[in-house]
């Protein structure tokens, strides 16, 4: 599902225009990023939790010389389902 289409949906299902839609969809993104970025963990009950986790510095590979480089550390996002969403889908 793309934006797009999530903003559409919203719309629909809120009986709201497609513009105040994809404000309601930019806030909701908005305020999902700003958690992870402040705390580190944003949750919604039954639907799941976004945390930052943090990867370590690795060594790889070029694909195109097979140069040996150094990936530098960072951090990303990631998701764990809640117990609705996982009954919701099997």
């Amino acid at each position: 599902m793309s934006k797009q289409v999530l903003i559409d949906a919203v719309a629909i299902k809120a009986d709201i225009t497609k513009a105040v839609a994809a404000e309601a969809v930019e806030a909701v993104f908005e305020s999902i990023t700003k958690a992870l970025k402040k705390d580190g963990r944003f949750a919604l009950v039954g639907f799941g939790t976004f945390t930052v986790r943090k990867r370590a510095a690795r060594s790889g590979r070029n694909p195109q010389t097979g140069e040996a480089i150094t990936i530098k550390a960072s951090k990303a996002a990631a998701f764990k389902q809640g117990a609705e969403l996982k009954k919701a889908i099997g």
